[in-house]
């Protein structure tokens, strides 16, 4: 019988400066404890909040960095199934096209650093966002798709595309 979880809501921003490199946050906190990742939180659930606005909140209040959201491309929707075995998670993950070039200061979350593509495949990174959420970010980051990640049997997650839309050029949206 498969374990009752509960549901988490949040979103991952995917941030870079104009160099290209990516801002991820050194997590002082669980989940995801002494691991780098992209800024996110969990929405609001109580207030109605929608992913685009706790995308819009949680990049100012981790980094400062105002946006809107035109700033930012939903690139996917992750259903993780029994994530660490705590919880499932419905995950949406966000590219901003505004590029932050100054780090953030130090936090009660963590500390921050830039990183090239690269680099980021040699950092300690949670086992998910180095099999599947890095790999989703290189692949649809310009176009969507949508995903369930069953990590039932551990973090080395299967994962099964539900729908892909493509990259569609300027002229065409």
């Amino acid at each position: 019988m498969e374990p009752l979880l509960d549901y988490k809501i949040a979103v991952l921003v995917f941030m870079n400066n104009d160099s290209g490199e990516h801002l991820l946050l050194l997590r002082a906190k669980p989940p995801n404890l002494g691991s780098w990742s992209p800024i996110g939180g969990k929405l609001e659930t109580s207030t109605g909040e929608s992913p685009f606005e706790c995308a819009i909140r949680e990049t100012h209040e981790e980094t400062g960095h105002v946006i809107t959201t035109s700033d930012l491309h939903l690139f996917s929707m992750v259903a993780e199934k029994a994530y660490e075995g705590a919880a499932h998670w419905l995950l949406f993950l966000f590219k901003c096209r505004r590029p932050i070039n100054v780090l953030p200061p130090v936090m009660k979350e963590g500390r921050f650093g830039f990183f090239s593509r690269n680099n980021v495949s040699i950092l300690p990174l949670p086992e998910t966002d180095r099999t599947a959420l890095w790999p989703i970010y290189d692949r649809y980051h310009d176009s969507f798709v949508a995903l369930r990640l069953d990590c039932t049997q551990g973090p080395a997650a299967h994962v099964e595309v539900e729908q892909i839309t493509p990259h569609q050029s300027s002229e065409h949206q």
